[in-house]
């Protein structure tokens, strides 16, 4: 069975929005009540965060929990998958929905046989 959470990939993209926000470790502790060590150590995914400290990541980050923990979660990157898929298709013309689709089909088959 999978690990339930992987807390390497969570730690990869807080750091990702950190950087993003110009924040260093020190800073984005500060923000949200935490021991730099404390955000140091989720950024090497030693450790996990609790709710708490997810709430106040994403609200100081600017970004949603789905998205945080896309990479992190199973199930949450299912989800985004298929979202993704679908927001390819929109405005396609059904020709290109369906070359795309024999495409799919053809790449499905492919990874069927290989396995």
């Amino acid at each position: 069975m999978d690990k339930l959470f992987n807390a390497t990939r969570f730690g990869e993209k807080l750091k990702k929005y950190r950087l993003k926000k110009h924040l260093s470790q020190m800073e984005l502790a500060e923000k949200i009540d935490l021991q730099t060590s404390s955000v140091s150590h989720l950024e090497n995914g030693t450790h996990s965060p609790s709710l708490e400290t997810l709430l106040r990541l994403s609200s100081v980050l600017e970004v949603g929990i789905d998205e945080m923990l896309y990479d992190s979660l199973p199930a949450v990157r299912e989800h985004h998958l298929d979202k993704d898929i679908q927001n390819l298709l929109v405005g396609c013309s059904a020709e290109e929905k369906e070359l795309l689709l024999r495409i799919l089909q053809t790449v499905k088959q492919t990874f069927k046989e290989r396995r």
